[in-house]
């Protein structure tokens, strides 16, 4: 184990990635551009969450049912998306993205036309988790390469992309429903302008920050970073580590929070599914999708300053996030839940600005697609335990088991509020690579 995590050639100091010395201007019409993919991405995301009773009613699943599709996309994004980051770190990062964006949207038009619970499963969990899996270890990694100082402010605004599309999507699915008179339709549509956007991806996105045997300019490394480089950039790095914790915990939220919350608000509150979906995701996402803005840009003023600021302002994110998601399940009144599901979404988004931010300053830019695979593959796998689990849970006990699961996700919050509280004190200094 000592002489896998001994310091290798491809030290951070000495292998800056260069990218393509591309025009002030284009480094932020990289990140609009892979904007409307990420609104894109989340979106879909969102759809079966929001349409969870009316795809319920006509192809007859079960709670249970539902939770194992959550699961399985999850589990399917663990399982590619460490491929998806090595490849991210040796192949053009342009070509993977609009690929992975074409292949997402086209599942999605194929769910329109499922029957049973074995298509759904297929083209919701495994064929969109394969597409979707290659989308963020390149992006991240490429927005990192034109981005140095104004990184936590584009990386937020990339980031409140995912925000806006899931805000959006609650009105879209509502006006959707009423022109096309079907779930089918909506994912059909929504499908169908991700493949659009490919069509203009293949032209528009340039690349750059790949090593190898892509077209980007290479950086100065004499080789190509093997996979076992990468592991051990990541593996042995307890700063990552506890940067993956606190990620964790985010996502073991939000996944259960995306597919679940719709249906909770339904049924605890007696309200339509229209309103009950437009109002859990347009104030949640409001608030995350103005608190990653700002957030983006508080942070990028203090952390020149304050190396660790990153690092704080994340774990103070959680442990107040807490609350809120435990006031999400207990709440007395419909109102009551927005309120809290604001509240939720604004420690939400102060987390989400720096997730990778904080993973890149203490990895080497020749590991990051690496890294960031290795990161949502941890992520996704234990965070997509919710899903299942929420569903077993109001499967027995109905409302009382999604009021449970609310206060599980609060009590895996304060886990990696303590996890990235140890990196903030005792890793950090040491793993930090020189910006």
């Amino acid at each position: 184990m000592g002489r896998f995590c001994g310091r290798n050639a491809l030290a951070a100091n000495e292998n800056r990635d260069t990218g393509l010395g591309a025009s002030k201007a284009y480094k932020w019409a990289l990140v609009a551009l892979l904007s409307c993919a990420f609104f894109f991405h989340q979106a879909d995301r969102a759809l079966f969450g929001l349409l969870t009773i009316p795809i319920q009613k006509d192809i007859g699943l079960s709670d249970v049912q539902v939770g194992w599709i959550n699961t399985t996309l999850s589990w399917t994004l663990a399982a590619m998306t460490v491929v998806a980051g090595f490849m991210g770190d040796r192949f053009s990062r342009k070509w993977i993205i609009t690929l992975s964006l074409v292949a997402w949207s086209l599942t999605t038009v194929c769910m329109g036309f499922v029957g049973g619970f074995a298509g759904a499963l297929f083209f919701r969990s495994i064929a969109t988790g394969v597409g979707e899996s290659f989308y963020a270890p390149s992006a991240y990694a490429l927005i990192a390469v034109h981005h140095d100082e104004t990184r936590s402010t584009a990386l937020s605004i990339h980031q409140a992309a995912l925000y806006f599309g899931l805000m959006v999507s609650g009105l879209a699915v509502a006006a959707a429903l009423g022109w096309f008179g079907s779930w089918r339709g909506v994912f059909i549509a929504f499908g169908a302008a991700g493949c659009a956007l490919g069509v203009l991806f293949a032209w528009a996105l340039r690349d750059g920050g790949a090593v190898g045997r892509g077209k980007a300019q290479p950086s100065r490394a004499s080789r190509p970073p093997l996979l076992s480089d990468g592991l051990r950039a990541y593996f042995c790095n307890p700063s990552a580590l506890c940067a993956t914790a606190g990620f964790v915990a985010i996502v073991f939220a939000n996944n259960a929070y995306l597919f679940w919350a719709p249906k909770f608000a339904a049924e605890k509150f007696a309200v339509g599914v229209g309103e009950a979906g437009k109002g859990v995701m347009l104030w949640h996402h409001l608030f995350a999708f103005a608190a990653i803005l700002a957030g983006g840009v508080v942070t990028d003023r203090f952390v020149k300053r304050h190396p660790r600021f990153r690092l704080g302002f994340q774990a103070v994110s959680l442990l107040c996030g807490a609350p809120a998601l435990l006031s999400i399940g207990m709440a007395p009144s419909f109102a009551t839940l927005l309120v809290a599901a604001s509240a939720y979404g604004v420690f939400r988004g102060f987390f989400e600005v720096n997730t990778h931010a904080s993973l890149f300053d203490v990895v080497a830019p020749e590991h990051r697609s690496t890294a960031v695979g290795l990161l949502n593959m941890i992520a996704f796998f234990f965070g997509g335990l919710s899903g299942v689990a929420m569903g077993a849970l109001s499967q027995r006990w109905g409302v009382r088991g999604f009021e449970a699961g609310f206060a599980v996700m609060a009590a895996a919050y304060l886990a990696g509020a303590a996890l990235m509280a140890f990196s903030f004190f005792f890793t950090f200094k040491k793993d930090r690579v020189a910006q």
